[in-house]
């Protein structure tokens, strides 16, 4: 029965790549090709330039992110004494070089009137922190000028600093020292907390339960030929439709640049950066 299953798709897929070389083939085809190319060209430029163009949202005023950060605790905002700063940079170097986890902290002085969440997001993508393929990177935000702190979770350690856990740092640390005009005892502490909960006991010690392997199904030689032949059609006769779909492919597979974490004459960059939001925010 799996076996007949699986020559059956095999065979599906097979005739609908035949069916996109016929529909090429034709002048209609060579159109659509082209027309769906230059729609996919013309929505990523847009979104590159502006992602809130593809909602419709006013662009006049774009979001502006930080360059990469060269160190791991960076203050442009005076917010810090040097010392501390340099004690907080040093232990969050440290931390990396020994348990892998990339964890910043970054302070700046305003958004320039956008939400926080949305600031960090965009930042926290930006400079991909986080490990490739397991964004277990986190970033603490902290705007001097607009007294509002974020702290942003990549989806890898979410299940240690929950969004519970992320506003018991910012209410319970940082909030009250800050207004207590004690920012150098509430950062290094925000710090220590944080780190306390990514290393300690958590759902990730746990041994994963054993999912049931999946059987792999051999493809027969005929359909990996004929396949071949088709796609090798397609690109020598329509070069642009083949490209566009091998565009659509590497969309879906996912997955964030790689890199190495820490400092370099070129700022941060790490292979992670999907958070989608997670953490807490506040202000004092």
């Amino acid at each position: 029965m799996t076996v007949r299953s699986s020559r059956f798709r095999c065979l599906l897929a097979a005739l609908a790549l035949g069916a996109v070389v016929f529909v090429a083939a034709s002048t209609e085809g060579r159109a659509f090709g082209s027309a769906l190319a230059r729609d996919f060209n013309t929505r990523a430029s847009t979104a590159e330039a502006d992602p809130r163009a593809e909602l419709g949202a006013p662009t006049a005023a774009e979001i502006v992110i930080p360059p990469s950060p060269a160190q791991w605790a960076t203050d442009m905002a005076g917010f810090l004494s040097p010392a501390v700063l340099e004690t907080v940079n040093a232990r969050l170097r440290a931390y990396a070089e020994r348990e892998g986890y990339q964890v910043l902290v970054y302070i700046g002085r305003t958004t320039g009137g956008y939400p926080i969440e949305e600031f960090a997001v965009k930042s926290f993508a930006a400079w991909k922190v986080g490990r490739k393929g397991l964004d277990d990177g986190l970033v603490l935000f902290i705007m001097a000028e607009d007294r509002k702190i974020k702290i942003e979770v990549g989806y890898g350690l979410e299940d240690r600093v929950t969004d519970a856990r992320a506003s018991q740092v910012i209410d319970g640390i940082l909030a009250p020292r800050i207004r207590a005009g004690d920012p150098d005892g509430a950062v290094p502490a925000a710090v220590e907390a944080l780190l306390g909960f990514i290393s300690g006991p958590g759902p990730l010690d746990e041994a994963p339960a054993e999912r049931p392997s999946k059987s792999k199904a051999e493809v027969p030689p005929i359909v990996l030929t004929i396949g071949g032949i088709l796609g090798l059609i397609l690109l020598i006769t329509h070069p642009q439709l083949a490209f566009f779909i091998l565009q659509l492919l590497f969309s879906f597979a996912g997955g964030g640049i790689s890199g190495r974490g820490g400092r370099g004459s070129g700022g941060f960059s790490g292979g992670g950066g999907r958070s989608g939001g997670g953490g807490a925010s506040g202000g004092w």
